[in-house]
């Protein structure tokens, strides 16, 4: 019984020594909300949130400021737009 307990208790994946990316995922923000929303609400709520990039954690405020949507119908259509402004790739871990 107790070999099932410590099985149990250990992550299923291994995690990396060294320093830990910096900011959120996009997702976490997008799932803590509910949709539909105004552009500047969101900004409001969501603005000082630094969420992880390509290009390294920007504030979400900043992102947001590049995009012209007034008022976010799915959280879809927020990620959509985020990972436009954002782009695509590899989180950089250093």
């Amino acid at each position: 019984m107790a070999d099932e307990a410590e099985e149990e208790a250990a992550p299923a994946v291994e995690l990396g020594e060294g320093e830990s990316v910096e900011g959120i995922p996009l997702a976490r923000v997008a799932s803590r909300l509910t949709w539909g929303m105004e552009h500047s609400e969101l900004k409001r709520r969501e603005g000082d949130t630094v969420i992880r990039t390509p290009d390294g954690p920007q504030a979400l405020g900043d992102v947001l400021d590049s995009i012209d949507t007034p008022y976010f119908e799915t959280r879809q259509e927020f990620v959509d737009d985020v990972r436009t402004a954002i782009g695509t790739g590899p989180v950089p871990t250093e």
